[in-house]
């Protein structure tokens, strides 16, 4: 499929929709979680369904594989089931992305929103079936309003979720269109050489991430540049990278060093603190979807759900 042509859209959610909320990695803190979870569902129409191992918890996992894989694959599977809403991230996607159900998934596309380790549910929904995935809110997490405009405008509406990031910075002026690709750092760099890694080329690429040092970061960013994974991409969209274990610099060398160096050695528009990452108000990132990137503006654009 050409590159500046979206990817198949799962179809949109609306009043009523069914919605599977299932924890496929980290686990949760409490039932407070799920109480909150639901009423968000409810707050936007939804009606939600808890999956059965939502609660489990094994060491640093919301249960074992096979209970958060049985999960997701019952929420895919179940004709009834329109949506699925990951409560959180945390770690333990990538561990069962062998198993999923990607046929039924084709059979019956469903948006499935969440962000962070999730990506790697997003990676594998763009590589096995084409379908456009929701790096969005996770639905234990409190919907700033801000927030929620953008998820609705993406999951219900089909609009434009973006817009103008006000608090960016521009890296590297310049206009670029094409599909929209990435989330997560660690998990975009962790899924390279796999059957499931972002292809990047042509794309505009959207990376965050927290609790990683400069160091880290600056290897992550180094590993797609050495794989050729980010070399050919259209345009980058840097968010938030937060809560960093050495405040943003480390030995004299600072992540706007970092940031700077990469926007200089792609030579494509870039922007940096998006509204995307571990933050209260966030964009929901229609990943697979075509958007432009104005970096001199600081604008990301979506490009609207054709309703026929």
């Amino acid at each position: 499929m050409p590159k500046h042509t979206s990817l198949a859209m799962p179809p949109l959610l609306a009043s009523g929709s069914r919605v599977a909320l299932i924890a496929p990695a980290g686990p949760l803190s409490g039932e407070h979680d799920v109480t909150l979870a639901v009423e968000q569902a409810r707050s936007l129409g939804w009606e939600p369904i808890v999956a059965e191992h939502a609660l489990a918890r094994r060491g640093y996992f919301a249960g074992s594989d096979a209970e958060r894989l049985r999960d997701l694959n019952s929420a895919i599977r179940t004709d009834s089931v329109d949506g699925i809403w990951c409560l959180r991230g945390g770690y333990g996607a990538m561990r069962i992305l062998d198993g999923i159900d990607f046929d039924a998934l084709r059979r019956r596309p469903k948006a499935l929103i969440g962000f962070s380790d999730i990506t790697a549910l997003h990676a594998a929904i763009v590589a096995k079936c084409g379908l456009v995935s929701y790096h969005g809110p996770t639905a234990r997490s409190p919907l700033a309003e801000f927030s929620r405009r953008s998820l609705v405008d993406a999951t219900i509406h089909g609009n434009d979720p973006c817009g103008v990031a006000a608090e960016a910075r521009t890296l590297r002026g310049g206009r670029a269109s094409g599909r929209l690709a990435g989330g997560n750092l660690a998990l975009v760099a962790a899924l390279c050489g796999t059957p499931y890694a972002f292809d990047l080329d042509g794309a505009i690429v959207v990376l965050e991430d927290i609790n990683e040092p400069v160091y880290r970061i600056d290897r992550m960013l180094q590993q797609l540049l050495l794989t050729g994974a980010l070399r050919r991409c259209a345009g980058v969209v840097l968010g938030v990278f937060n809560n960093m274990p050495d405040g943003g610099a480390e030995e004299g060398r600072t992540l706007d060093d970092v940031f700077a160096e990469l926007a200089a050695t792609l030579q494509v528009p870039c922007i940096v603190n998006a509204p995307v990452g571990h933050i209260d108000e966030q964009w929901t990132i229609p990943i697979g979807r075509v958007a432009e990137l104005d970096a001199d503006a600081r604008a990301l654009h979506v490009e609207p759900v054709s309703v026929v």
